[in-house]
């Protein structure tokens, strides 16, 4: 048997929210979240790979930029809904110019960077710099 259990405070949160929302609606405020994307690196012995979630975004008016040899950045803008004659009721999907920058765990190759965007993905393959991946040294005998 599943018991499920509810947090005693739970109520008294979900009405905190809902004073909170109201005030940020008297006073012109976004109650979005930060426009900030959300993102996840990771690391072959070969590239490193991001991939961004970007839903709505015109891939053309993205910036994506390496610079230092491991410093990733995105950049845009999600336009805010023009919707005339509506009250919101409730609104968490951000709006805004955004810049992500990302430390990557190696130097990588800046000129040979793919980006591809698909059903509101960037997904980045950044391969690694040669002077990153490791050499096997041949030792010499006498």
């Amino acid at each position: 048997m599943l018991l499920n259990r509810r947090h005693p405070l739970g109520t008294l949160w979900r009405e905190f929210n809902q004073v909170q929302d109201e005030f940020a609606k008297w006073f012109g405020q976004s109650v979005a979240a930060p426009a900030s994307p959300v993102l996840n690196v990771w690391e072959d012995e070969n590239a490193v790979f991001a991939e961004v979630d970007l839903p709505g975004i015109d891939p053309a008016k993205l910036e994506i930029t390496v610079t230092e040899g491991n410093q990733l950045t995105v950049q845009g803008e999600r336009v805010a809904p023009t919707i005339s004659g509506v009250s919101w009721i409730h609104q968490e999907r951000p709006f805004g110019k955004f810049t992500r920058v990302v430390e990557l765990p190696t130097l990588v190759n800046a000129e040979n960077v793919d980006a591809k965007y698909e059903n509101g993905v960037l997904r980045l393959t950044l391969p690694k710099h040669e002077a990153a991946k490791p050499r096997k040294i041949i030792v010499k005998g006498e």
